[in-house]
């Protein structure tokens, strides 16, 4: 099951993941709000959070999250994942850079700092 978060400023969007995760959440949930976000929006903010109780997704889940980063591929400003599950937190780290975006992740304890982060001011790199 997918719940949306409440609680974010105008901007930005957020997800929880409990349980297992299917193509009818991401179809249902997930998808109708980004793609009104992305209607009105060239860039997005997104904090995606698999707390403790999360436990995989479906096959079908995974290919529409992996056909909706690449469908709005230019189009995420910032990205947080908060999680703590092991391989989640490895393919974050090997993949991570790929995101066009600023990305980071965050532990489940951490969760109040990523929605911090996720609607503060854009990081800047150091001139050279």
């Amino acid at each position: 099951m997918i719940e949306q978060m409440s609680g974010l400023p105008a901007g930005v969007l957020g997800f929880s993941a409990h349980g297992q995760i299917t193509a009818a959440d991401y179809e249902n949930v997930i998808m109708p709000d980004i793609e009104a976000a992305f209607a009105l929006n060239r860039k997005i903010r997104l904090i995606y959070h698999l707390g403790p109780d999360f436990t995989g997704y479906d096959a079908g889940a995974m290919w529409d999250d992996v056909n909706l980063g690449l469908r709005h591929f230019s189009g995420w400003e910032r990205v947080a994942l908060v999680t703590d599950v092991g391989w989640v937190r490895a393919m974050a780290r090997m993949f991570g850079f790929a995101i066009p975006g600023e990305f980071r992740l965050f532990g489940n304890a951490e969760l109040e700092e990523a929605k911090r982060w996720i609607a503060g001011p854009p990081e800047r790199t150091p001139s050279a």
